[in-house]
């Protein structure tokens, strides 16, 4: 006769329990920075002829047509970007682990003897052999 019992065996068995992601993407935010502007302007300046400066006022032509040109010069602000890499940003994973307490049920088989003289009843097995009283078939 074959006694037989049940083993549980527990193991463990990996499944997904959700998603984490990490999305980039790109936001314009308007900044102020007050900058000095300067240009130039023209204005006309008018002398007397002086003993000091004849000189120069008679140095030319008496009466001609001439031109004098003056280029004018100015500033304006000029925006320019530029990509500065700041931080590097990553998901990571870490591993927990916890003990759990797992029960299950398992069948066992019994096996017990009624001998005609009623003395040598044996005990029930346990699936375990009894000190002393060897095994009995």
């Amino acid at each position: 006769m074959t006694r037989s019992e049940e083993r549980m065996h527990v193991g463990i068995e990996r499944y997904e329990t959700g998603h984490a992601r990490l999305r980039k993407y790109v936001v314009t935010e308007e900044e102020q920075q007050t900058v000095p502007v300067r240009h130039e302007e023209v204005r006309i300046e008018r002398e007397p002829i002086t003993e000091a400066n004849r000189g120069e006022a008679l140095s030319g032509d008496p009466i001609s047509e001439a031109e004098y040109d003056v280029t004018l010069h100015g500033e304006r602000p000029v925006v320019r970007t530029e990509a500065v890499p700041v931080e590097r940003v990553r998901l990571v994973t870490e591993e927990h682990v916890e003990q759990r307490t797992v029960t299950g049920e398992v069948r066992k088989e019994r096996i017990e003897a009624e001998l005609p003289d009623g003395e040598h009843k044996l005990p029930p097995t346990t699936g375990k052999d009894t000190p002393g009283q060897g095994r009995h078939r």
